[in-house]
């Protein structure tokens, strides 16, 4: 017997997800009430420009209760496409567009609790292109090269998991333009 959906009722509307309890049949046939937090889709963009700088943002997060560097990312609006809302968030984060902007994967951010699934996209071929940001964000704009980032991500000086998986999905198609050793031993 498979897990199955039995109710989902919603118990919390808020500005950036809802939470309800899925009253679900576990496959010994008991059953049992779980929170899932629903999330729209989101998106986490690498940015790289011609000379090998990835562009972060720092921005204060509540959960930390302190400022983190991470990569640009964003929730998709309503029947927006994931690469449209990466092109959207670059632009109102750091400035910049990209001519090219690659799909590297997806992937659920907290499958335990969340639905919230993330593409992550490289952009590259950046221009100005600058766009308003939310009027929440209170972002600062960073740039290091990318070896460096990738030292400070092996030496554990990055704390944001989309980041983190972000800079994992990246590595194959810019190992080009790296010459820091990615050994993970």
């Amino acid at each position: 017997m498979p897990f199955s959906i039995l109710n989902l009722e919603k118990q919390y509307k808020g500005h950036a997800f809802d939470v309800a309890k899925v009253h679900i049949q576990l496959p010994n046939g008991q059953e049992r009430d779980y929170d899932l937090v629903q999330h729209a889709g989101s998106v986490t963009i690498m940015p790289i420009d011609e000379n090998n700088q990835v562009y972060f943002v720092i921005q204060h997060r509540i959960g930390a209760n302190k400022k983190l560097i991470e990569l640009p990312a964003g929730v998709l609006d309503a029947g927006e496409e994931p690469r449209l809302c990466a092109q959207r968030e670059i632009r109102e984060e750091i400035g910049m567009d990209a001519k090219q902007i690659r799909a590297l994967g997806s992937f659920y951010l907290a499958p335990g609790y969340s639905d919230e699934y993330m593409t992550v996209f490289l952009a590259t071929d950046l221009f100005p292109s600058p766009l308003n940001p939310d009027a929440d964000e209170f972002l600062e704009v960073v740039t290091m090269p990318i070896d460096e980032v990738y030292r400070k991500a092996q030496s554990g000086a990055f704390y944001d998991g989309k980041t983190l998986a972000a800079l994992l999905l990246a590595q194959p198609k810019i190992k080009d333009r790296l010459e820091v050793n990615l050994s993970l031993g």
